[in-house]
């Protein structure tokens, strides 16, 4: 029968990796990867050999009729991001919306997402939180900088090396400096890191520091 597998890919350590990805991935017909050259140094490491063809943001419209044809046709496929789970900040919801409407059956596997371990180890609650993920780089970031202002639950985002010092600094001007923050980079690499403090402290800091790979940062709701 065909099949669509969501299934999430560690975010940096390659141990995170399930048994039961390991064995799906080695019984489907094709693996959709956001990066094939990162996509297949993970496949290579557990010996899947499966042919891979490449599905990101900038093909995934035109891509979407040819995978369901497969689909319809009796494959199935697996679809992988480059880190965490496809969909969250990652292509992945128009596939498994197309296959809702096509009456395809869907399978999201459990395994990595970033934000969970960073909320978690932030020390902030998370009974209750907003997922922002990415804030928009231009239009629409102030407008929505102001929507949270009031927001009063925990929330997360995901931010680039070369974009934080920017966002800590609108983070002060619109959350003011009392508000808690949570910087967590490269985690469950070698250089794992989380620095809490005031948005004040965390600039401070950055711009001491050297600052490089994947960030959330999970900001205190407020009070």
């Amino acid at each position: 029968m065909s099949k669509l597998y969501l299934v999430p890919t560690p975010i940096g350590n390659l141990q995170d990796f399930t048994y039961r990805a390991v064995e799906v991935l080695n019984t489907v017909d094709l693996i959709l990867a956001e990066d094939t050259r990162t996509s297949s140094k993970l496949l290579k490491h557990y010996n899947i050999s499966k042919p891979l063809t490449a599905f990101h943001q900038h093909n995934e419209h035109k891509s979407l009729d040819k995978i369901i044809d497969k689909l319809n046709s009796g494959s199935t496929i697996a679809l992988v991001s480059d880190a965490g789970t496809p969909g969250i900040s990652d292509p992945g919801f128009l596939l498994v919306r197309a296959c809702v409407e096509n009456n395809i059956d869907v399978e999201c596997l459990p395994g990595a997402t970033a934000f969970v371990p960073a909320l978690v180890s932030s020390g902030f609650p998370c009974d209750k939180f907003v997922f922002e993920g990415f804030l928009p780089h231009k239009k629409g970031r102030q407008t929505r900088l102001k929507l949270l202002q009031e927001e009063n639950r925990t929330i997360v985002f995901y931010e680039s090396p070369h974009r934080l010092l920017k966002t800590l600094q609108q983070f002060k001007e619109y959350f003011g400096d009392e508000r808690k923050i949570a910087v967590c980079r490269e985690l469950t690499k070698i250089h794992e890191e989380v620095i809490r403090g005031t948005a004040e402290e965390l600039i401070n800091y950055y711009n001491a520091n050297t600052l490089k790979g994947e960030i959330v940062i999970i900001v205190e709701g407020k009070n």
